[in-house]
């Protein structure tokens, strides 16, 4: 009976002790052994032995890309404008000792690092100018950081600013900014365009006031010729004359009966002794 007890402990002992030593590492991780409390080696995908009960797996680290979601923040631009900004970084663990026992924890100590250093990078640029570069403020920020997080055996792949947005109070300012320049513009616009309006209408008044005034030189050369012509060819005869230039005369008074203006027209008693006149002043 206590050879079989005996056996069943050393069965026992065995298996645990071949639990203890046979490590299988599964693929994308490597494990990071101690011996007695201090760094032994590094375990690589696969079947691994180690020492049972002296050797113990000390931590796992995955060395496939890592995502991290770097939380949103408030920044202060160079003009003291708040804008709200967030990051999503891809990093691999490729020296798991220094991942270790490089930092406590490297993944808060990176993702505090593209914090504070897009904080930094933010507050050297506008605000205009921080919304309108994101690719340099990715490119600067990887720069800033690469080197620092190599010391704790991390590859930075890539960091994305997933946004990058005014404060609430900020969008609001800048709402009611653009709406001021869009109303200022357009005022600006409508008083251009009265002023083309207003030029253009003083500039045709102009030109059909030049054009009546030629027109009425050409009809007083006109008929002062024509009344000439008249006196000669009648010579002394008035009648075709007087009938003549009674038919104008009266054709006159006819368009001023037109006029939205005209009230009365009065016609000369003696229209005959009229035209005399005119014959009279035309022939000298």
């Amino acid at each position: 009976m206590e050879a079989l007890n005996i056996l069943v402990i050393l069965l026992i002992g065995l298996i645990v002790t071949l639990y203890k030593g046979i490590k299988i590492v599964p693929q994308g991780e490597e494990w990071v052994v101690e011996k007695l409390g201090k760094f032994s080696k590094t375990l690589t995908p696969g079947l691994n032995l180690i020492i049972p009960f002296i050797e113990d797996v000390r931590a796992r680290i995955s060395t496939r890309d890592i995502i991290m979601d770097i939380p949103q923040q408030e920044v202060i631009t160079k003009d003291n404008a708040v804008i709200r900004t967030n990051a999503i970084a891809f990093v691999r663990v490729t020296n798991p000792k220094d991942a270790i026992y490089g930092v406590e924890n490297f993944k808060l100590a990176i993702s505090s690092l593209i914090m504070t250093t897009l904080r930094s990078i933010i507050g050297e640029m506008a605000l205009d100018e921080a919304l309108s570069n994101r690719e340099t403020i990715k490119a600067r920020l990887k720069d800033s950081i690469i080197d620092d997080v190599a010391d704790w055996g991390v590859t930075v792949k890539s960091v994305e600013i997933q946004d990058i947005n005014p404060s609430g109070s900020m969008q609001d300012s800048m709402e009611r900014q653009a709406a001021a320049e869009r109303e200022r513009r357009a005022i600006e616009t409508t008083a251009e365009g009265n002023k083309n309006a207003a030029i253009l209408e003083a500039q045709g008044e102009l030109e059909a006031a030049k054009l009546e005034a030629q027109a009425q030189v050409a009809l007083a050369e006109a008929s002062a010729k024509a009344m000439k012509m008249i006196a000669l060819a009648t010579d002394g005869k008035e009648l075709p004359a007087m009938f003549l230039l009674g038919d104008r005369y009266i054709n006159t008074l006819e368009k001023m009966t037109t006029s939205p203006n005209a009230k009365f027209v009065v016609y000369p008693a003696d229209i005959q002794s009229a035209i005399r006149g005119m014959l009279g002043s035309i022939s000298k």
